[in-house]
């Protein structure tokens, strides 16, 4: 007969076993170690289906993402003033930073900038802009359609892994970019209004190498509601990253 201490270890076992079986989801627990987190994805991983798969989306922000966030902690724990500063802060001021983490924080905080954007921006696609983000779009980009087409070329044309962004100066116009890695509008001084990632963990398994099918699908999970909040913010200098 099993002693008592062992049952109660075996039920424990067991427990857990059970728990992985109903939920197999492999929640990161070491990007919580510092100041910045891993932030909820805000809609279910199949949300974006067909468009965006629902294995993409687990992997993307629950592993990719979350690696970001992890390494960024990992590159400011020696350095209480850097941990301290908001993100788009640290981003703004990367020459300023001490020269042995200045490119974990780049690749890393830009990683975590861009990707809690991204987030933000997708879900409830479909539709169009309306009000003063229309009215920005068609002056500042010519138009929805005239947009589209030229935010998709240049996110055919980004040579590796990087992001199209459609940014807000600092003089408030809007302006289509796009970016090497996870560089990103804010170290310039810049706001991101909207962005598309084009690494390859961002739709490979749907669409292997085929990028301008995913950029083109990727406007039908676009949230103009969310980006026009988004607008509203930067207008008002509120809007961070």
């Amino acid at each position: 007969m099993p002693s008592i201490e062992r049952r109660t270890l075996l039920k424990g076992a067991a427990a857990a076993a059970l728990a992985a079986t109903v939920n197999p989801r492999v929640v990161w627990s070491a990007e919580e170690a510092g100041p910045f987190k891993l932030p909820p994805l805000p809609y279910d991983f199949a949300a974006l289906e067909p468009s965006i798969d629902a294995q993409t989306m687990e992997l993307h922000h629950d592993k990719h993402h979350a690696a970001y966030v992890k390494k960024l902690n990992e590159a400011v724990k020696d350095h209480s003033k850097v941990a301290a500063m908001p993100i788009e802060e640290i981003l703004a001021k990367l020459p300023e930073l001490p020269e042995d983490i200045r490119t974990a924080v780049r690749n890393n905080g830009g990683g975590h900038a861009n990707h809690s954007m991204f987030w933000q921006i997708m879900g409830n696609g479909g539709g169009a802009p309306d009000g003063d983000l229309k009215a920005a779009i068609d002056s500042d980009l010519g138009g929805l359609d005239k947009l589209k087409q030229a935010f998709n070329s240049k996110g055919e044309k980004v040579f590796g892994s990087g992001w199209v962004f459609v940014s807000v100066t600092p003089e408030g116009k809007l302006a289509l970019v796009s970016k090497p890695n996870q560089d990103t509008p804010v170290m310039e001084g810049g706001r991101v209004l909207f962005g598309n990632d084009v690494w390859e963990h961002a739709y490979y398994l749907k669409y292997q190498n085929r990028r301008p099918e995913y950029l083109k699908a990727w406007w039908d999970v676009v949230n103009w509601k969310a980006i026009g909040e988004r607008y509203a913010a930067a207008k008002a200098g509120k809007l961070t990253i």
